[in-house]
């Protein structure tokens, strides 16, 4: 199916445990095709065998979404936290082979900041150079793992608050162009485009072909249609890039505008988003409908 969209299982709940498999039919119901999932900690308890029955017993996709922190950095200059990020990237491949998932995306490089009590701060040429060798060399040894595995890395920008490695699409080409394998890819994802990417359309005809996975998230991370991407924008550029792959959507903003609330902080939800979901994938999939429609009549 070209352009499956599916939805992040944090909408519903984190972690996400053996005790909610169930939400796989819910997701199912929704009308969505596939289900982005964290890729699973040992402390959720998840059987992976059980796990793929559940989504089959669905019919249910899954796309993975890799987790780093200050011990998986690939990129940084402590030995061992490189290790960890190394055989962090390798253990991904071997769950998303026991799934059947054939993309995992996310920040892969590591390097968080704020989120993990770093603060940004100037970085000097030696070391700047020195985070792009690590980061190239450790993820061409994971893109090869994943190819030999029928797997895609896919490379997420972040913004300039989560992280200090890739947060635009140019710098994004810019390392999964060095690496050059055929299991890394981009990540797109348009909550981190609208802040960093002058035009977010212009950066996914840039990323062309290199784009094997697609986050459509609103620019306040709502849901989309409830702030300021330009969706009949958005889905234009990926029709005319070809792009056939996974949409999935995020948007876990609860609707809390009390002061002092942390906006940040992933909460749970405290009401019923049936609606509000359907509406949303139905808004994607009307663009989508539109762009393609469109593109055809051109040509």
């Amino acid at each position: 199916m070209p352009n499956p969209i599916g939805i992040i299982s944090m909408q519903f709940v984190r972690p996400f445990t053996r005790a909610h498999l169930g939400l796989f039919s819910t997701i199912k119901a929704l009308g969505f095709d596939f289900v982005e999932l964290l890729v699973p900690e040992p402390e959720d308890g998840l059987d992976l065998a059980e796990t793929r029955a559940a989504l089959a017993d669905a019919g249910l996709e899954v796309v993975l979404a890799a987790r780093v922190n200050l011990q998986r950095n690939i990129a940084g200059p402590d030995a061992e936290a490189r290790k960890g990020g190394q055989d962090y990237l390798a253990h991904c491949v071997a769950v998303a082979a026991a799934l059947g998932s054939r993309i995992i995306g996310g920040p892969l490089y590591g390097q968080p900041l704020v989120f993990a009590g770093q603060a940004p701060k100037p970085v000097d040429e030696t070391e700047r150079k020195a985070r792009v060798d690590r980061t190239v060399a450790a993820l061409a040894t994971a893109a090869r793992i994943a190819a030999d595995s029928g797997v895609t890395f896919a490379l997420e920008p972040l913004n300039r608050f989560e992280t200090d490695i890739v947060s635009t699409t140019v710098q994004g080409i810019a390392v999964v162009d060095a690496v050059g394998r055929p299991g890394l890819g981009l990540l797109l994802d348009t909550f981190h485009m609208n802040m960093e990417d002058p035009s977010i359309a212009a950066a996914i005809r840039q990323a062309g072909p290199r784009l094997v996975h697609f986050q459509a998230n609103e620019s306040h991370r709502g849901f989309p249609g409830t702030g300021h991407v330009d969706w009949a924008d958005v889905m234009r550029a990926l029709v005319e890039i070809g792009y056939q792959g996974p949409i999935s959507l995020e948007p876990f903003r609860r609707n809390d505008d009390r002061v002092a609330i942390p906006i940040a902080s992933w909460r749970p939800p405290h009401e019923d988003e049936t609606d509000q979901l359907k509406a949303s994938l139905a808004l994607i999939r009307a663009n989508l409908a539109l762009a393609q429609a469109a593109t055809g009549a051109a040509r």
